[in-house]
């Protein structure tokens, strides 16, 4: 049996400043990969409670997650962040150079599974977090919102905590989630929205026959491929002003034939469509739907057409807030950071329907890698960049 040291670094006094490398350090040693907890929300309660932030586990359909709030329910002014302390499977355990849940530190490195993703994140915002209050208690509240589920489902995870927030009463002003958002350095990107994504499932439904007879039957294959070059070969947009232009990928076609003489009956594809803020997901289902019945009509083949939508774009507009998360991430790091919708989804696109959100964390190069690690000085970096924010919105 594997014996893991999760725990709090048992030399720091409760007054010192908290070591987010040490912290990060501790919550790999966590072994959470999603929907396991691995200790990684107990020891971050632990620590707040002890900095006075009033804790509670928001776990719901077997998902651990933790809310946490300094400062009185209902403050006008309360700055939220949100991050996950899950993880992806370590894949092949062997091909690591070093223990993916050691949390080693090695030439200024520091290695293991959610070193990047973003365990690092979590353990900058909450050490900033609790120095902050310590050292200058601020006229508002500060709420973090940690959840186990950002790597699987997202069912019930952050969308857990934000629906248990409105049934306490519980809210945050604004928003900063600590996912990677920096391609190769420190502060070079931050995130002001994101693209929506979707997966859609199109069955075809013809006629089986002999291939040698064709036109006894209703080849299924040929009408979806003709649909999927229809729809492949549609340019959605050219881009909005925040946005590059959304796009379509077919990742699967499939009938399940291993016969060479047969016309199927069914044959099935799949694709994903990421879309800017030009479209919604309703509109962009209506128009595959819309060109399946087209195809349909000229080729007698049935079509089904099932999505299931991952978020919808949002953008939170360049206004006070992202200025001043430019604006301490550019004074830390002497870098200004790109306005980016650009990437896949995070959480974000839940926080979004409760306040204004916007992403920034360390450079990502290694997430979900083998040997995923972070240079050490990044973290510390890092939190530097979130306690700045904290005194400059409660200034």
């Amino acid at each position: 049996m594997r014996v893991t040291l999760c725990h709090l670094d048992k030399e720091r006094t409760l007054t010192d400043p908290i070591d987010a490398v040490r912290l990060t350090a501790d919550l790999i040693r966590c072994p959470s990969v999603t929907p396991e907890e691995g200790g990684a929300l107990v020891l971050l309660q632990t620590l707040l409670e002890g900095a006075g932030f009033e804790c509670h586990r928001v776990d719901r359909a077997g998902t651990p997650n933790l809310f946490a709030r300094w400062g009185r329910k209902g403050a006008a002014r309360t700055f939220g962040f949100n991050g996950h302390t899950d993880v992806v499977p370590v894949g092949d355990g062997g091909a690591w150079s070093r223990d993916p849940f050691g949390g080693e530190i090695v030439d200024g490195w520091l290695w293991g599974r959610g070193a990047t993703d973003m365990k690092s994140g979590v353990a900058a915002f909450a050490a900033a977090a609790v120095d902050f209050v310590r050292a200058t208690p601020p006229d508002g509240a500060i709420v973090l919102t940690i959840t186990g589920d950002e790597e699987g489902p997202g069912t019930d995870g952050t969308v857990a905590l934000l629906d248990w927030m409105a049934a306490e009463g519980e809210a945050m002003s604004v928003c900063l989630v600590g996912e990677p958002t920096c391609p190769e350095r420190m502060g070079d990107m931050m995130k002001i929205g994101r693209r929506g994504s979707m997966n859609a499932q199109i069955v075809a439904q013809g006629v089986q026959g002999h291939s040698a007879y064709p036109h006894r039957a209703k080849n299924p294959l040929h009408a979806l491929v003709r649909l999927l070059d229809r729809i492949a070969s549609e340019s959605l947009d050219h881009g909005t002003e925040h946005f590059d232009a959304s796009t379509l990928a077919v990742t699967s076609v499939d009938t399940g034939n291993t016969a060479t003489n047969v016309i199927p009956a069914r044959a099935r594809a799949a694709l994903n469509i990421r879309f800017n803020d030009a479209h919604s997901s309703a509109s962009l289902t209506d128009w595959l739907k819309a060109e399946a019945v087209k195809v349909g009509a000229e080729t007698g083949v049935g079509f089904t057409v099932e999505v299931q939508v991952s978020g919808e774009s949002f953008l939170t507009p360049p206004g006070d807030f992202v200025r001043l998360v430019a604006g301490a991430v550019a004074a830390e790091t002497a870098v200004e950071p790109v306005l980016s919708t650009s990437g896949g989804t995070s959480d974000a696109r839940f926080v979004k329907d409760h306040c204004p959100v916007v992403e920034f964390g360390l450079v990502g190069k290694t997430m979900h890698q083998v040997d995923e690690r972070v240079e050490v000085a990044q973290i510390a970096q890092l939190k530097a960049i979130y306690a700045r924010i904290l005194q400059d919105y409660f200034a």
